[in-house]
């Protein structure tokens, strides 16, 4: 193996460890900081007065808006 090929094999092989090791990091953190305990509540979070669970608010540009729901 020539140094070039060191070189590149290197790289990748330390590449590989700095990003596994930052995922690893990443889900740790996560876990300890309780971001998996509700995810109801998470998946509800974008939703407010303006734009209720479960009413389209969004369209196409072009068509007509989705009639609102009574």
């Amino acid at each position: 193996m020539d140094p070039v090929d060191v070189a590149v094999l290197l790289t990748v092989f330390g590449s590989v460890l700095t990003f596994g090791g930052a995922a690893v990091w990443a889900l740790n953190w996560a876990v300890q900081n309780g971001q998996f305990e509700n995810f109801q509540r998470g998946a509800l979070s974008i939703f407010d007065v303006d734009e209720p669970v479960g009413q389209a608010t969004d369209y196409f540009p072009g068509e007509a808006p989705p009639p609102a729901a009574s």
